[in-house]
């Protein structure tokens, strides 16, 4: 991180840098999103970390007016380290809310240490406490866009146990989670959990609701313009629903029916991978747009996304898988590294919208 693009991008509010790092202020203990709305604090009571995990190992507690879990997940060094990316899907599904990091790094088929490294490498803290954010962030998301009550929020969240929950809120926040929650809280009919998913704009809605329409999977279904997956108690550890649509510029409206709740932590990291939620639109536009032949398709549809699976077991990233055998494309594609899956998309519009003027 250049130290004085993040003070400009603080000073300016600017939404690019949204998610990229985080503010930390020593003189008060709270880490911030550089859009903030609260008064810029001074220069030299500043620490800039690359995540909220980072910011929160340092020390520092998640701001309640800015709310740093509401931000775009950070996206911008996916690509660079694949082991990462993998390493993180497992977190996200849970793979340290009930095991260990050295078991963990033996999936990856690495030692913990060199994992350790890895991590504070691309994200400045370790795999534990990425893990550890992780579940107090989204534990306090809940606390603020859910009805649920404080032990099913403990539950939801990954936390073991209320006890832990309240231990760790306490720590932090100097008070009980329930503190946290501002406004009366009536139940949700039905219990249906209703949760806000960010993402940087710009993203194409209709192109890629369209792409999930025309795959044919018997559990998901695209119907007026909302995506809803079954959820399977061998696959999710669930029974019950959850829906997809479009709220907003940067933000996804995601319902879900659960019977186990601590299975959404699983289940929202696959709605992530889904919808592509984490992609960095600026990073792939800037890259790709010096191939001349994608940067027409780029300018034209802006904001397109690679639909993901919702079990992928895949050893590489999914911004950089390819499944063509055309050798040629394959060379040409060695170009596009980190985001060839996004090439090749754009490279078949590009084709397509050929193939239309010479009809």
């Amino acid at each position: 991180m250049d130290q004085e693009t993040c003070w400009r991008a603080v000073v300016a509010r600017d939404a690019r840098f949204d998610g990229r790092f985080f503010t930390g202020v020593t003189s008060t203990g709270i880490y911030c999103r550089p859009v903030c709305p609260a008064r810029t604090p001074k220069r030299e009571n500043v620490v800039f970390h690359p995540s909220a995990a980072a910011a929160e190992a340092a020390g520092l507690r998640a701001c309640l007016r800015c709310r740093p879990e509401t931000a775009p997940e950070m996206g911008a060094w996916r690509g660079t380290s694949n082991t990462v990316s993998r390493a993180l899907a497992l977190i996200e599904a849970g793979a340290l809310d009930t095991g260990k990091a050295d078991a963990m790094a033996a999936r990856l088929g690495m030692g913990e240490r060199q994992l350790r490294r890895l991590f504070r490498q691309h994200l400045g803290t370790a795999p534990v406490s990425v893990a550890q954010t992780r579940r107090v962030l989204l534990a306090k998301q809940l606390i603020h866009e859910t009805d649920l009550s404080m032990a099913e929020v403990a539950m939801a969240s990954g936390f073991g146990s209320v006890r832990r929950f309240n231990e760790t809120f306490q720590a932090l926040y100097g008070r009980a989670p329930s503190d946290l929650r501002r406004r009366k809280v009536d139940a949700e009919a039905g219990g249906v959990i209703k949760i806000g998913l960010s993402y940087r704009a710009p993203y194409d809605w209709p192109a890629m609701m369209s792409a999930l329409a025309m795959r044919d999977v018997a559990d998901e279904i695209v119907v007026d313009g909302a995506w809803t997956r079954r959820l399977r108690l061998d696959v999710d550890e669930t029974d019950g629903a959850v829906t997809v649509r479009p709220a907003g510029e940067g933000r996804a409206a995601v319902e879900a029916r659960i019977e186990n709740l601590k299975a959404l932590p699983g289940v929202l990291a696959r709605v992530r991978r889904v919808f592509d939620l984490a992609a960095d639109p600026e990073a792939i536009t800037r890259d790709l747009s010096a191939d001349p032949v994608l940067h027409a398709g780029i300018t034209a549809m802006p904001g397109l996304r690679l639909a993901g699976e919702w079990i992928d077991a895949g050893e590489d990233a999914p911004s950089n898988r390819l499944t063509t055998k055309d050798a040629a494309l394959l060379a040409r594609a060695e170009r596009w590294r980190p985001w060839r899956a996004y090439g090749a998309l754009y490279w078949a519009l590009s084709e397509e919208r050929r193939n239309d003027r010479s009809a």
